[in-house]
């Protein structure tokens, strides 16, 4: 697993994550060729009451996010990955799969819906979560990259397009493998506003590939309280090594949803719009890898219940980092082992080509965090005394979640360990 670091920190929030899966095959069927269909719209439904089977893919998204993280964070030290965006581009994966290949998916996944509603239900989820405001925006494309004259389903085809808005493009990987990643790369590269470039490594497109599932996820939002520059100064921040590292601190006291427990101390930092915040879970001193590996959707969801408004001073370090993945094994350790097998890959829901597997799915995400301006309050209140006010000092390593709040779906997971890694 590689990973490489980057992030810029503000009051503005710009996150970014591009998930790939590449197909391979070891033969061609020929049928009549798309060379291009542009995608349907998703379109953006206004509030409503979650139906029980979006309550239900909400929940198997997050229990599938933090298995998901309980195995990543045992190779990284700084982490940064966008679970909502994995979820998406392997449930179009599993609308093209059958049999044991379907059943290890939906497990690892933790879909709990028949194969011929999930698309359905994803989408109705998402067309809640994308959008764009004055002070927000998220915005996820979807995009399916096949060989030119290759047999796919027209059924399937038609999934993409309705219920994941993904676009549909013909290339030629068999002759000329080299300029297609190119061209998939150009297409990342476009979508994230040129943040993410040469996703996909020299070698990873070859002549067996047959398909690439790509989806680009931009998301940037403002503090609804901001950090100001005036209260940022140097600070250590303590590694758990013993050793520690300066960094630029940002403080703040302001009213914030808080919960404390003898194991963790939790804030919610809201963004303006009220969609979108995060949370910010800071364990009790040297206890970081016992909470972090024991870290589950149940116990996030307790935490958030006992959140209450008070005042609360906060210090939070200004960091950057990238993270890039390849995730095959990972999955593979939550079961879903034959999509990457050749012989027991089952997709014939995509095509009636028996050889076709899945190769890996690369994901690359990047986030931008800083204070965004300076404000007289924030001067004000930093000499201000505040007596009995709960203090959070983000000096030690700290996890992070982004979540929605109407739905309350976790989109993006993180966790700092090393400030030093930026």
């Amino acid at each position: 697993m590689k990973r490489i670091s980057w992030i810029y920190l503000v009051g503005l929030v710009g996150l970014i994550a591009v998930g790939i899966l590449t197909i391979h095959s070891g033969a061609i069927a020929v049928a009549e060729e798309i060379s291009h269909t542009e995608s349907e719209t998703i379109p953006v439904v206004p509030s409503r009451v979650l139906s029980a089977a979006e309550r239900s893919l909400i929940v198997g998204n997050t229990q599938f996010a933090f298995n998901l993280y309980r195995i990543l964070r045992q190779e990284e030290s700084n982490l940064f990955f966008f679970p909502y965006s994995i979820s998406m581009a392997l449930a179009m994966v599993y609308a093209g799969s059958h049999g044991k290949t379907e059943e290890q998916l939906a497990s690892a996944l933790r879909f709990e819906f028949a194969l011929h509603d999930l698309p359905r239900v994803f989408g109705a989820l998402h067309s809640r979560l994308i959008g764009r405001g004055g002070d927000f925006q998220l915005r996820l494309a979807n995009s399916l990259w096949w060989q030119e004259g290759y047999a796919l389903r027209q059924a399937y085809l038609k999934t993409l397009r309705k219920r994941f808005g993904a676009t549909v493009e013909s290339l030629d990987f068999l002759a000329m493998p080299e300029k297609s990643r190119a061209t998939i790369n150009t297409w990342v590269s476009r979508e994230t506003k040129k943040k993410i470039k040469g996703l996909l490594p020299e070698g990873s497109i070859t002549s067996l590939t047959r398909l690439v599932l790509a989806n680009a996820i931009t998301f940037s939002a403002t503090w609804e309280h901001q950090f100001g520059e005036i209260s940022t100064s140097e600070d250590y921040f303590h590694l758990l090594n013993g050793r520690r590292v300066i960094v630029p601190m940002m403080e703040q006291i302001t009213s914030f949803p808080y919960a404390e427990t003898r194991e963790v101390q939790a804030v919610e930092l809201p963004y303006i719009g009220e969609q979108f915040s995060m949370i910010v879970l800071l364990p009790a001193r040297g206890q970081f890898e016992d909470f972090a590996s024991s870290l589950t959707a149940d116990r996030v969801a307790a935490i958030l219940e006992h959140l209450s408004t008070k005042m609360v001073q906060v210090y939070m370090p200004r960091f950057e980092f990238r993270s890039s993945f390849e995730l095959a094994d990972t999955l593979a350790e939550l079961d879903m082992k034959d999509a990457f097998i050749l012989g027991r890959a089952n997709f014939r829901g995509m095509t009636l080509d028996r050889e076709f597997f899945l190769e890996d799915v690369h994901h690359q995400t990047i986030v931008s965090v800083d204070e965004n301006g300076t404000f007289a309050t924030a001067g004000t209140a930093a000499e201000m005394v505040w007596p009995d006010v709960p203090t959070v000092r983000l000096n030690r390593p700290f996890i992070f979640l982004i979540r929605n709040i109407e739905t309350n779906s976790i989109l993006f997971i993180g966790q700092m360990k090393d400030s030093s890694e930026g």
